[in-house]
């Protein structure tokens, strides 16, 4: 069935969308930071300590983060949580101000956390222990914008050394209308020692045409 379109002359294919989008027309959007859909690389970062910090996050270029953490892992005894915290005009949160609720799901067992407030936002199922890793993303909304709360939505994979897995999928919010300017992941409920990648995008804003 051949595609119509409206009107009674037949679109061209222009950057100012007089009619349908040729590929060169969104390869000049992409080149021009136009194109929603692509991410940009701010940071990647080695963990090799209870916490690391994002403090250039391009927080007015990107309504939104994505942020990935690959084989993040307890290299100590003492067992933590793995969790984000945010830096508002360059202070860290450490408030029990952030609001959390996760599902986790283990080999023969779910758990639910209800929404409670929290001195962060987990990022992992439950607590590491020595040799157990997570890897995961969470996406991050509205960081820059003093006018709305900033939202995470989070999915994680945690593994211990034998191979036993367990699922974790949730989020949280940062319920003040502040500048969120950076991003702190560290352990919490504990001093675990981490070890592992983490890295933060941007994620591009919808077309302006």
């Amino acid at each position: 069935m051949p595609f119509g379109y409206i009107g009674q002359n037949q679109p061209k294919q222009k950057v100012k969308n007089e009619g349908v989008l040729s590929s060169f027309d969104i390869s000049l959007l992409e080149k021009n930071n136009h194109a929603s859909g692509s991410y940009e690389l701010i940071q990647s970062q080695t963990v090799s300590d209870t916490y690391v910090n994002f403090t250039s996050i391009k927080e007015s270029e990107y309504d939104v983060h994505y942020v990935t953490w690959h084989q993040v892992k307890d290299f100590s005894t003492s067992g933590a949580n793995f969790a984000l915290r945010m830096f508002e005009s360059g202070t860290l949160e450490t408030a029990s101000v952030y609001y959390n609720a996760h599902v986790e799901q283990k080999t023969s067992s779910q758990n639910y956390n209800p929404k409670g407030t929290y001195s962060y936002i987990f990022l992992s199922q439950g607590s590491l222990t020595s040799g157990e890793s997570t890897s995961g993303y969470a996406y991050i909304y509205y960081a820059g914008n003093s006018n709305e709360y900033t939202y995470v939505t989070d999915h994680s994979i945690t593994e211990d050394p034998v191979g036993t897995a367990a699922f974790a999928y949730g989020g949280g919010v940062l319920p003040q209308t502040s500048t969120v300017d950076g991003f702190n992941f560290s352990s919490v409920n504990g001093s675990a020692q981490f070890t592992g990648v983490i890295s933060l995008y941007g994620v591009k804003k919808q077309w302006v045409l």
